[in-house]
């Protein structure tokens, strides 16, 4: 599937980033990152693409994506999602998951979604579920797309010809780095906790 990707975008360039990115935001199976990472090779010295202006056509289309997920969400509502999501991987247990999130984090869940594999899919659709204003959402929406879409064209920027090896190491070692990752959270968040509480009293 991804050779077949990248072909459509070896014949369609720009046009073809913008497509993919909206449709993988909404639900449609499009390996963003190593998408965006892969066309960020492209970009390097002598390559087929030009930095800035992809950096501005995946943002188009990652937010093109998440304003057509909001309004959906907005008008169908949750029972909808629930019968007909399946069709764009918004299973009932995933809805669930992202709802869960989303109720504890509020909008904050839409600005790291995004790295979130399983979720950011999901967090749009719910934002307009759940009636939130438009331009909130649209404030963090853009400002975590923007941060999203630069890390992984920057990532692939830099690595350039060794972008398969970084693949394969992150793929290796994806579980022990999340893992790692969410130990650092928690004790960060109970120090956090810890000191407020401190404060209060």
């Amino acid at each position: 599937m991804k050779e077949a990707l990248y072909d459509f975008i070896g014949h369609y360039g720009y046009i073809a980033l913008y497509i993919l990115l909206s449709a993988g935001i909404i639900g449609v199976p499009v390996p963003d990152e190593t998408l965006m990472a892969f066309v960020g090779s492209l970009t390097a010295p002598g390559g087929p693409f030009e930095y800035g202006t992809t950096l501005l056509v995946i943002y188009a289309g990652t937010m093109t994506g998440m304003i057509v997920s909001y309004f959906i969400g907005h008008r169908v509502g949750k029972p909808f999602l629930y019968r007909y999501g399946k069709w764009f991987k918004l299973t009932p247990k995933r809805i669930e998951q992202a709802e869960g999130w989303f109720h504890k984090y509020g909008l904050w869940t839409v600005f790291f979604g995004y790295f979130v594999p399983g979720v950011r899919h999901f967090t749009c659709y719910l934002s307009g579920v759940s009636g939130v204003k438009f331009y909130k959402y649209m404030l963090y929406a853009g400002t975590g797309a923007l941060l999203w879409c630069t890390t992984f064209l920057t990532l692939g920027h830099f690595i350039g010809s060794n972008l398969d090896g970084l693949f394969q190491l992150i793929h290796k070692y994806m579980g022990i780095s999340l893992f790692i990752l969410a130990i650092v959270a928690l004790v960060g968040l109970a120090i956090y906790f810890r000191f407020r509480k401190r404060r209060v009293v």
